[in-house]
């Protein structure tokens, strides 16, 4: 079986286990079929996801043009407490980022690899937590926009992680920890503001991923540097493909990549 298309981040349904699904324009392929089974990727060529450009990609799936003209990758994106849609005033798109900006957003606490506070859309729980390879996670507070969730994410990353180890997360190296005291004890340091939304009762969210055996010394698959790779699939955790010979690769990471994709049994 051969495929090929421009990479994207995989979509996910969450299950026991959660199911993983590569999306090109013209072909889907379920991921978790292909457990056990060796696979080819090929390195084909560029696609900017905003102009679908044969450009070199820069960052999240954009080339460099794009990404500093597209409001998709502005600041506010990867820090929410630059936000300022809720007092009328644009970045690059007031109407574009009122529609992102302006609607719920969850504060919450992850477990992957360690303790982290994060943010996301309520519309993105939980599929934020699986790309994030969290195997728990439990809501914070719930906020009207984005600025809120924003600021309260940087008053509590005083206190706690706001990264993950990647490594850490593909070795499943899993500590044990009690979520709920967790959000107790950050109670204290949540913004004014946002002490209204503060969140007391929501349980914890467990997350089973599709993984057949973790790798011991990971290391990341580099397109550029090697635009042939063939190994054996043996699960998929966060964004990544995790290969028998401990090869391991991000598939968000390699957004507006074009490959080629072949299937053996």
């Amino acid at each position: 079986m051969s495929y090929e298309g421009v990479l994207t981040k995989m979509q996910t349904e969450n299950g026991s286990p959660i199911q993983y699904y590569l999306v090109f324009d013209n072909d889907f392929m379920n991921m978790n079929q292909l457990l056990g089974k060796k696979i080819t990727m090929a390195f084909v060529g560029f696609e900017c996801l905003n102009c679908r450009l044969n450009k070199k990609i820069f960052r999240q799936g954009f080339c460099y043009d794009c990404f500093y003209e597209i409001p998709q990758a502005a600041d506010w994106i990867m820090r929410p407490e630059l936000s300022k849609a809720h007092l009328g005033q644009e970045d690059r798109d007031l109407e574009y980022e009122k529609q992102v900006q302006l609607q719920p957003h969850i504060v919450y606490l992850a477990n992957s690899s360690n303790v982290k506070v994060g943010v996301t859309r309520k519309s993105q729980v939980p599929t934020r937590w699986i790309d994030q390879g969290a195997h728990e996670a439990i809501e914070i507070a719930e906020v009207p926009n984005r600025y809120l969730a924003g600021i309260t994410e940087v008053a509590l990353k005083d206190h706690v992680s706001d990264k993950t180890n990647w490594r850490k997360m593909l070795k499943n190296e899993i500590e044990d920890i009690d979520l709920v005291e967790w959000r107790s004890k950050l109670k204290d340091f949540i913004p004014e503001e946002v002490t209204d939304y503060f969140l007391e009762q929501n349980g914890e969210t467990h997350l089973e991923f599709p993984v057949n055996g973790y790798p011991e010394k990971p290391k990341s698959l580099n397109l550029d540097k090697t635009p042939e790779y063939t190994g054996v699939l043996k699960g998929i955790k966060g964004q990544y493909l995790i290969f028998e010979d401990d090869t391991v690769f991000n598939v968000r990471a390699n957004e507006g990549y074009k490959v080629a994709f072949t299937v053996n049994a």
